[in-house]
């Protein structure tokens, strides 16, 4: 393997994983650290111990080698024995089984000899006698197929290890897997990678994606370690493991800041990713080091790398509020981005105000956070932090009252200048101007638009965007005044009768209307096409707005009564059904029109004060309904012969009217045409209903609407600032999907994004 500074790639098949955005979140809490894990205990002394206990004919025969009984050790498993003083260090014994013909290549059941067992136990005396008669010196144990030199490095075991090596031992043995210089590195034992580095140790290893002994020393620490290699020429920017990690990642994991050092000094990629694209920043900042991100950074640390699933550093920085707050401000003097969402839209402000930490969310906050932003199921910051972490919002307006500046001058001076900073109203600085303030209002914040800043941000915006608004109100105008000469010429045109025997003569519309008929289709068509773009536009919002509805009623119903290419003959070619389509569409047209004039500023306190007013009426009648229908039902009995009472049908709407004050009194009880059939009863019946519903529900009604008269002002500007803010965005929303021609920033048009009014806006 060579040892330039490039990464090491292959191609290789990823797999991916559905997981939700909650799931998301869960991720970036618990992400698991990548460590090495400890080989440095081989072997538990009393597992090979017990072990030795299993052989045929060894029982005691451990407790025999440590009292050097010799005669009783000989009538014994002389094999074993050999290799229970190779462990302990009895070179006697051992010297006199081998004479006795004990071979000094004696095996275990998983193929450890004599030298594995001295040289992992640093008996160098028994080493020295092994090799010196002959021992074999690469004989491999185990599943990971150890030499003797692997034991003897494990264990730091630098007697031993040289002579081996002085013995002709493979210091590069395992290096497809594990080289005794992992091992080395792995005890913490600088002097044994050193002896094995000048003895020509290679301190890479060949396998693609595997693990180097700089990868074992930068993962625990071992600085010297780290030292010694990248001094030997170890590659420093090799990715081991199926994460594809680098030393570099390893290290800045934990946090090792002298080994952190060390692997840039040696050209370590900074910005190297591993398989789920993240940095050693990404790392150190899941481990809320502050020294170690402080570190990458100064060393070209890239704050704004995305993961695989979009994060960077600064998401996973969110973590502990406590160290939290130091890494966030480490990364964003850095150049972090504080509005950069992942894959599921969320930004390193969702997290903050998900996980509750305040404070995080403040510091996001001063450098830019956006609280508009939202994430694919459609949640913007702002909904966490008003669920989440209330106590932001006091701060974040507190901001708003800060942007108002006065000068020196008294009000009534004629220098008196206010400047209005409205840059706290557009955090991201692009095209939705109102994003912020329909944010406020989705998460029921609305009093917020009655703030100074906001209602100066909404009348200049107004300025702006009022003449689209007057062009809307001419077009629909001009449709409406079209539309109602039509239905007055055609339906409301009289067309005499005729008698039998008499020449019928046609009832023709004039050549005026049948020219009016085709303007006001051509109208609707344009209608059409208007409404079908905002469906393209945002479907979901669209069918969401009332008024949406009621446009697309009055378009089929204009369609459904407009014919002009057939007017020969208005008794003939005009059914009864398209005077009933007639009738509702001329209404509606013009309860459209009023809801435009409703938009404007002037009028719209009266528009919707007329809707809340009809809103209230609405629950009223519906909270009294059962009384309405039981004086309906009670009249209907008692008065058959009156003819308003004789059809059920009716009557519901004739106990309405009759509310309102049109009793007919006289008519109904002294009107010889219809006598009373139930006398009495009727009297009182209609008593009751005079009393109930014409005096005390309609003084109810009317009291009411009195006693709430300065509520509904108030909540009538209200909802009209709410409404201009919603139709801004709206409109927005229209220019960033097409319609370049809306110009409609504010900040744009003024200098420093301030506005400086000459005149105090109270």
């Amino acid at each position: 393997m060579d040892n330039k500074a490039d990464l090491t790639t292959i191609d290789i098949d990823e797999t991916s994983s559905d997981i939700s955005s909650e799931g998301s979140l869960d991720h970036v809490e618990n992400e698991r650290k990548t460590v090495i894990t400890p080989l440095q205990d081989l072997w538990n002394t009393e597992d090979i111990l017990k072990d030795f206990q299993t052989y045929p004919n060894s029982e005691g025969l451990n407790e025999l080698v440590m009292d050097n009984d010799t005669e009783a050790i000989m009538t014994k498993n002389k094999d074993v024995a050999f290799l229970i003083a190779a462990w302990t260090g009895r070179l006697k014994t051992m010297q006199l089984l081998y004479r006795d013909g004990v071979s000094v290549n004696v095996k275990d059941r998983v193929n450890r000899t004599a030298l594995h067992f001295a040289s992992y136990a640093n008996q160098t005396s028994c080493v020295q006698f092994l090799l010196q008669n002959g021992a074999s010196i690469g004989e491999r144990a185990g599943e990971e197929a150890l030499t003797p030199l692997h034991c003897a490095a494990s264990m730091g075991n630098l007697d031993c290890l040289k002579l081996l090596i002085k013995f002709g031992a493979n210091v590069n043995a395992g290096i497809e897997k594990r080289s005794p210089l992992h091992y080395a590195v792995q005890s913490m034992s600088v002097e044994c990678v050193k002896e094995l580095l000048d003895h020509k140790a290679i301190p890479n290893t060949p396998q693609v994606y595997s693990e180097t002994p700089l990868h074992v020393a930068a993962s625990i620490g071992n600085t010297d370690a780290v030292e010694l290699l990248l001094n030997y020429g170890a590659a420093v920017n090799v990715q081991s493991g199926p994460d594809r990690l680098t030393p570099l990642h390893l290290a800045a994991e934990q946090g090792y800041m002298d080994c952190i050092k060390l692997l840039i000094e040696g050209r370590g990629m900074v910005n190297a990713a591993n398989r789920k694209l993240q940095t050693p920043l990404h790392l150190a900042a899941l481990n809320q080091c502050a020294e170690t991100v402080e570190l990458l950074l100064k060393n070209s640390g890239n704050p704004n790398f995305p993961d695989v699933d979009g994060r960077t550093p600064l998401h996973c920085s969110i973590v502990n509020v406590q160290k939290s707050l130091d890494l966030i401000r480490l990364l964003l003097s850095a150049g972090a981005d504080p509005n950069r969402a992942d894959i599921f839209g969320y930004t390193p402000l969702h997290l903050a105000a998900l996980h509750e930490f305040p404070r995080c969310v403040m510091m996001l906050l001063e450098y830019g956070g956006d609280v508009t932003a939202r994430t694919k199921g459609g949640i913007s910051v702002l909904n966490f932090i008003t669920k989440k972490t209330p106590e932001v919002i006091p701060k974040y307006i507190l901001k708003f009252d800060n942007s108002i500046r006065l000068n020196e001058h008294d009000l009534g001076d004629v220098d008196c200048q206010l400047k209005l900073d409205f840059r706290i109203l557009v955090p991201s600085m692009g095209n939705q101007e109102t994003a912020l303030l329909v944010n406020f209002i989705e998460v029921g914040y609305k009093d917020i638009l009655e703030h100074p800043l906001c209602k100066t941000f909404l009348l200049l915006k107004w300025r702006i965007i009022r003449k689209f608004f007057l062009f809307t109100l001419l077009y629909h105008t001009i449709f409406v005044l079209l539309f109602s000469f039509y239905v007055v010429g055609v339906y409301l045109k009289y067309c005499p009768s005729f008698r039998r025997g008499q020449t019928a003569t046609a009832c023709m519309a004039s050549e005026k209307i049948v020219h009016i008929g085709y303007c006001v289709l051509v109208f609707n068509f344009l209608i059409v096409l208007k409404e079908l773009f905002q469906i393209f536009h945002n479907w979901k919002a669209y069918f969401k707005e009332w008024e949406n509805w009621l446009q697309w009623v009055i378009i089929i119903t204009v369609f459904l009564c407009v014919q002009p290419m057939d007017l020969s003959d208005i008794r003939k070619n005009v059914y009864n059904w398209q005077h009933h389509a007639a009738a509702i569409s001329i209404f509606l047209t013009w309860l459209e029109l009023m809801m435009i004039v409703g938009r404007f500023p002037a009028f719209g306190i009266y528009v919707q004060m007329f809707t809340t007013v009809a809103l209230n009426f609405s629950k009223f009648m519906c909270a009294y309904f059962s009384l309405f229908v039981a004086f309906s039902l009670a009249f209907g009995v008692i008065f058959p012969n009156y003819p308003s009472f004789t059809d059920l049908k009716w009557v519901f709407i004739k106990v309405i009217i009759m509310m309102s004050g049109e009793l007919e009194y006289e008519d109904v009880f002294f009107d010889d045409k219809y006598p009373i059939k139930y006398p009495y009863t009727a009297h009182f019946a209609y008593l009751g209903f005079v009393l109930l519903v014409t005096v005390i529900l309609a003084n109810l009604m009317v009291g009411l609407a009195v006693n709430d008269i300065q509520g509904l002002q108030k909540s009538a500007v209200l909802h009209r600032l709410v409404r201009q803010a919603t139709l801004m965005a709206h409109l927005e929303s229209l220019k960033e999907n097409g319609l370049w021609i809306l110009d409609l920033t504010i900040l744009e048009k003024t200098k420093f994004q301030k506005v400086i009014l000459r005149t105090f806006i109270s």
